[in-house]
């Protein structure tokens, strides 16, 4: 280029720089007042558009394009060290890089090239003498008298802000994405019972259920806030509700992502660019998600990311890309197909595999309660919103889904409701060839009846034989059980005799398959059970009766832990079948499930669920590992009270578990807390209580009327709740450690009463070889309840808290069965629906008597009862803790 065409460019390069920069507006500070314009071209040169700065510098009031895209811009607060959007006015309606945002006195305006009002303030009840961003990051108009007129604080978009509250009734909404500030599906929200996160709708979060919240009081939400120490749900007069302590940081940004999670992230000053450590994060996990995957997929975790993939009977998609549709070629129900469907296409539903679960199913409350399946699907059917049902046939609960589409699915261990996707088969399709003259259609009519002729005859033939031959073994076997033969699970075939069943190896008695018990688990051989443990390489726990070995189903549908049943004789044989009778009939989300079970001889094997924290001993007890925070802790002691509550009151037959320690209570990730190990329980009707005539349990958690020869009731398990419960508080076993043994290791006595006989206690501090229980009830007499609780925790407790767990632990170990709450009594106590009862501390005077060396309030010496016959069992349980998880 020659050297004077070169020249006359740069000097017209230069022409046009001087006049950008006279157009640019300054970067006003704080305050700008009416008759003011701003567009992204006049603000092309500051910080994302911005015209307005707060006074410390924080924020910023931009004209915004998330991403730098040029399609979509935005009036915008923004957190100005870290670029992240706090708040947004048009979200619905973004305008162009030419849009303006205008401040008159009558408020503010967001318009798009042609002068259409987009977004503006509401009428104002005066005149607008300022628009102000306060440091807080508050964007306000004010009028003459600096009085507040309007302002985003009370307008909240996607996020809080510390001193921002989000009010009953309010909620907060996500984007549709990171460059696009429409309102997406998920809502984060304020009730009087909680804060809950929600897609379309169904709730897949709520803060109660979160391990990290506390509950202070039970008084109704009015407003939700996030400030330096945490998040806040507190009642119309201030008191706390929920809280969810964090580390302490002088600035954090609450908001909800377009992803659905809600975050929290925090910042040491309000001017620093980088967030520190320790984010608030929920749902934690992908799968807990609404829409992790595309429509009906299957989300399966792994490790800290997520696969996708197409349930049973379904495809993926040629449409829709990731999305999973009917693999019969039948349409997905939609409310429009609904109405439209003047076709007459017939409605028909596709099953889910069981376990295989739904976000809106654990959280949202059934539709109706009481009703069967078929009651279930016919509502479902009826309603043009119903897209498809979930039906649990042990609680009889229906829940209907709806929404303007399904979401993604999961694998739900613990969940026993079995799911229905509604489809619409068309009606043409099977008639499209009816007039067809072909032969072949012809013959179907001739060939079909004779087929079916045929195949009832052989059915028929084949029953009467079975007939016969089960009426000879009925007259073989006069005087045994002449209830219909079940090979625990199975019928009995032909066989069977000679097939996975030896009844010649039966060492017990050869009457398994006498055992009739309606709804049994899967029955496994014991190949298939040492397929699925690699020949029972992974040992994981041990008990009474057998050890614990994890493994994994068949086809990848999840891990389990089998209890293989070492010990033989009746007594075996007698805990087995129990814990088949009990556990395979119930369903509780705070009860450990029963998958299958093995009995060829005397192999006799139970398969539970998985639980991969392992049992709460590991959690509490263990020294290495991280500390059980305190909201952990009363999350597990409230699961556990709910599960034992079901057993007394919710079953059929009341049912004492006679075994409740922590080495029985299993946790897995996501908050689970599960009972297990039922061996021991015993049925009883409501109306009595039983009177055992061996002695049941393990030293520490025994309640006084086991060795006085009282009535057991269900509140021998209330009292050994009560003793977990002071464990939960204190961290440590409740006996000391230096305990002796009593009378010889056979002997399962409750805590204390071996160190009655060999020592004294030193005091009140809570040492190492006290007994815990008499430390509690003398502190909890002076009211220093903090004294009781896990120096681990380092003062994360309130003493109100720590003050009613105590309360409620004592009132468990009241001497009388009589003056012990009932279980459904301690969950109310624990959720704090209900004040905790004041400990009858004249009924708990029998801890001093075991923690202080005075004899024994029962009859008959130590030694007598020792070796008495009624101890002659309780070795079976010392010390033999069922792990059903990791080690």
């Amino acid at each position: 280029m020659p050297p004077k065409r070169s020249l006359a460019w740069l000097m017209l390069l230069l022409i046009i720089a001087s006049v950008r920069d006279a157009a640019a507006g300054p970067l006003a500070v704080e305050i700008i007042r009416p008759n003011f314009t701003a567009t992204s071209y006049e603000y092309i040169d500051t910080a994302g558009g911005a015209f307005l700065e707060s006074r410390n510098g924080a924020f910023r009031a931009a004209v915004f394009n998330p991403g730098k895209q040029q399609e979509r811009f935005y009036l915008a607060v923004l957190h100005a060290p870290s670029g992240t959007p706090v708040w947004s006015a048009n979200h619905d309606a973004p305008t162009s890089s030419s849009g303006k945002v205008q401040l008159t006195a009558g408020g503010i305006t967001v318009s798009d090239t042609s002068g259409t009002t987009l977004w503006s303030t509401p009428p104002l009840r005066s005149p607008v003498a300022a628009l102000r961003l306060d440091d807080t990051g508050d964007l306000q108009l004010l009028d003459a008298g600096n009085a507040t007129l309007w302002r985003s604080f009370d307008n909240a978009t996607d996020t809080l802000l510390p001193g921002q509250q989000l009010l009953a009734g309010a909620y907060l909404s996500s984007a549709k994405g990171e460059t696009d500030f429409s309102r997406g599906d998920y809502r984060l929200g304020v009730v009087t019972a909680d804060v809950l996160l929600t897609w379309q709708g169904s709730t897949y979060w709520r803060l109660s259920n979160d391990v990290r919240a506390f509950k202070d009081t039970n008084a109704a939400v009015a407003s939700m806030s996030v400030n330096a120490s945490g998040i806040f749900a507190v009642a119309a007069d201030g008191a706390l509700v929920f809280r969810v302590s964090l580390p302490p940081a002088e600035f954090r940004v609450l908001k909800l992502g377009s992803d659905g999670r809600l975050r929290v992230t925090s910042f040491a000053l309000v001017n620093s660019s980088a967030p520190i450590s320790g984010d608030f994060v929920s749902p934690a996990g992908d799968c807990y998600l609404p829409l992790q995957c595309p429509s009906l997929g299957l989300c399966t975790a792994a490790g800290n990311s997520s696969t996708c993939t197409c349930p049973p009977q379904f495809a993926a998609s040629v449409t829709i890309p990731g999305s999973c549709t009917p693999g019969d070629g039948s349409t997905l129900a939609s409310p429009a197909v609904c109405q439209n469907n003047s076709g007459g296409a017939a409605v028909s539903y596709i099953a889910l595999k069981p376990q295989i679960a739904y976000f809106a199913t654990k959280f949202d409350a059934p539709t109706n309660t009481g009703v069967n399946k078929t009651a279930c699907r016919a509502l479902c059917t009826a309603s043009c919103a119903c897209l498809g049902f979930f039906h649990d046939t042990a609680s009889m609960s229906c829940r209907l889904l709806g929404g303007k589409q399904l979401g993604s699915l999961y694998m739900g261990a613990s969940d026993t409701s079995l799911g229905y996707i509604k489809t619409f088969s068309s009606a043409t399709k099977s008639g499209s060839n009816q007039n067809s003259s072909s032969p072949a259609n012809h013959t179907v009519p001739i060939v079909l009846p004779s087929v079916a002729v045929f195949l009832l005859l052989v059915v028929l033939a084949w029953y009467l034989w079975w007939r016969s031959r089960m009426s000879k073994n009925g007259k073989k076997k006069k005087g045994k059980n002449s209830a219909m033969k079940m090979y625990l699970g199975r019928q009995k075939t032909p066989s069977a005799d000679t097939g996975g069943y030896n009844a010649d190896a039966d060492d017990d008695d050869g009457d398994d398959e006498d055992i009739v018990i309606p709804g049994m688990p899967t029955r496994f051989t014991y190949q298939e059970i040492t397929t699925m443990t690699s020949n029972f390489a992974t040992k994981i726990g041990s008990g009474g009766f057998g050890s614990v070995y994890k493994g994994e189903l068949p086809g990848g549908e999840g891990l389990v832990a089998v209890k293989k049943l070492e010990a033989a004789g009746v007594q075996a044989k007698r805990e087995f079948c129990t814990e088949i009778t009990i556990i395979g009939n119930i369903r509780h989300v705070n009860l450990v499930r029963l998958r299958g079970f093995c009995a060829e001889g005397s192999r006799r094997l139970l398969v539970y669920e998985y639980m991969n924290r392992g049992s709460l001993d590991r959690s509490l007890f263990g020294r290495t590992g991280p500390v059980l925070e305190w909201g952990e802790r009363m999350e597990v002691a409230l699961g556990a009270a709910r599960g034992l509550a079901y057993l007394h009151t919710g079953c059929d037959q009341k049912i004492v578990h006679c075994d409740v320690k922590p080495e029985n209570i299993l946790l897995a990730d996501g908050g689970q807390v599960k009972i297990s190990d039922f061996g021991l329980a015993k049925l009883m009707s409501r109306e009595q209580s039983a009177l055992f005539t061996t002695m049941r349990g393990t030293r520490g958690y025994l309640a006084p009327e086991w060795i006085s020869n009282a009535a057991i009731s269900d509140r021998a398990d209330v009292y050994s709740f009560g003793m977990v419960l002071l464990e939960l508080v204190h961290g440590r076993k409740n006996r000391g450690e230096q305990e002796a043994p009593v009378a010889g290791e056979n002997s399962d006595l409750p805590s204390g009463w071996s160190s009655a006989m060999t020592s004294t206690a030193s005091g009140t501090s809570g040492g190492g070889d006290e007994y815990f229980p008499m430390v509690a009830l003398d502190l909890h007499e002076q009211g220093r309840y903090l004294d009781l609780v896990d120096a681990r925790l380092e003062g994360r407790v309130a003493e109100a808290e720590a003050a009613r767990t105590v309360r409620v632990a004592l009132c468990c170990l009241h001497e009388d069965p009589a003056l012990r709450p009932s279980m459904a009594t301690v969950v109310r106590i624990l959720e704090g629906a209900v004040p905790p009862p004041e400990p009858r501390v004249e009924a708990l005077g029998f801890l001093r008597l075991y923690g202080r060396s005075y004899p024994l309030p029962v009859p008959g010496s130590l030694t007598a009862m020792a070796g008495s016959g009624t101890m002659s069992n309780a070795s079976s349980t010392a010390g033999g803790d069922s792990h059903l998880g990791e080690p």
